[in-house]
């Protein structure tokens, strides 16, 4: 069937128990469930993520986002006392945010916050989709004094407390700078990537800084008229170098997470070739989009009408992703940021 070019936000709709939304990581990393989805048979398949290593070859070229998520919930009180909730999303200079801040009512240009005796900021404008743009003072490195007084920013659909912090970071994140986490890599362990490599399976980092845009929801009736934010990425050139020769070499290139095609897919030409780059995106890819430089996906199960599946969507066709949707609900597979996951090859 041949994909219509416009879509509505409700044709990504899905239902989806509450019971389904995993709310604590699985113990071990890579002991998750696996749908594995073939787009060419149609086929689905139950394994477990270790058992990626089976439908992974010798050349194929793995793409990983090596982002690090910061504890970027920070709370702060107003100088009359009241609770402000801030999420650091994208920062301009040494000192200067973008930051969500809830309430927003108190965020009035020129208000000034205080987190702690370490930690204040002060609001210097607001963006058009309301964003606050802050300035914060503190003494020495922000990095080490965010460490202490900030939070990981889980998704509001995580209702249960984090013991382990590092399980929201992959275990390859390298860079700090994310608001939430590539969370199709939290499946891997190192063992697993070591034997993935044993067998031949290359593998390449980009970096794409994940933020809210991501994950907002869709408020357009019309998804071509949903604007996407902007997220920082950078491409290297040992992974150009891989990438060109996998796509030069007819070789696989499998992206781990939606964030490593939006990243690729930014910078791709027709033939599916990229350069070291580095900038920001607002792609926003959804069907009739073919993917130039992606050729198969690891990625988490996401949110009903959200971009997330408007994108994966652009692998597999509208209807049978939603298929695909239906059989994880009807197994019971987990959902979502800490659930399972799904290959698609």
């Amino acid at each position: 069937m041949t994909e219509k070019t416009t879509y509505t936000k409700q044709d990504f709709y899905y239902d989806l128990p509450e019971a389904q939304i995993a709310q604590t990581p699985a113990s071990p990393r890579d002991s998750s469930r696996l749908l594995v989805y073939d787009k060419d048979k149609k086929t689905i398949e139950d394994k477990i993520f270790r058992d990626v290593v089976d439908y992974l070859h010798a050349g194929d070229l793995l793409v990983v986002n090596n982002t690090k998520v910061i504890p970027a919930r920070v709370y702060a009180k107003t100088a009359h006392g009241g609770a402000v909730e801030i999420l650091l999303l994208k920062r301009h200079d040494l000192r200067v945010w973008e930051v969500l801040m809830r309430p927003g009512k108190k965020g009035k240009i020129g208000a000034k916050m205080t987190v702690n005796s370490e930690l204040s900021f002060t609001v210097k404008d607001i963006t058009e989709s309301g964003e606050r743009i802050v300035e914060f003072e503190y003494d020495g490195a922000f990095e080490d004094v965010l460490s202490r007084v900030g939070t990981m920013p889980l998704p509001p659909y995580i209702k249960e407390k984090l013991k382990d912090q590092t399980r929201y970071n992959t275990v390859y994140s390298k860079i700090d700078g994310s608001a939430a986490a590539p969370t199709a890599g939290l499946h891997f362990t190192p063992e697993l990537l070591k034997k993935l490599k044993d067998k031949g399976v290359q593998i390449a980092e980009v970096l794409l800084h994940v933020g809210l845009g991501t994950f907002r929801p869709v408020s357009e009736e019309i998804i071509t008229d949903h604007k996407m934010h902007s997220e920082y990425y950078e491409i290297g050139k040992e992974a150009a170098e891989k990438i060109n020769a996998a796509k030069r070499e007819k070789r696989r290139v499998i992206a781990v997470g939606t964030t490593s095609v939006r990243t690729l897919e930014s910078v791709a030409d027709e033939n599916g070739f990229v350069r070291e780059q580095k900038g920001n995106t607002e792609i926003f890819l959804y069907p009739p989009y073919k993917m130039k430089c992606v050729d198969a996906l690891i990625t988490n199960f996401h949110l009903p009408e959200s971009t997330l599946i408007m994108l994966v969507a652009c692998l597999t066709g509208r209807e049978e992703i939603l298929n695909v949707y239906k059989y994880a609900v009807e197994n019971e597979y987990r959902f979502f940021s800490f659930g399972d996951s799904c290959l698609i090859v």
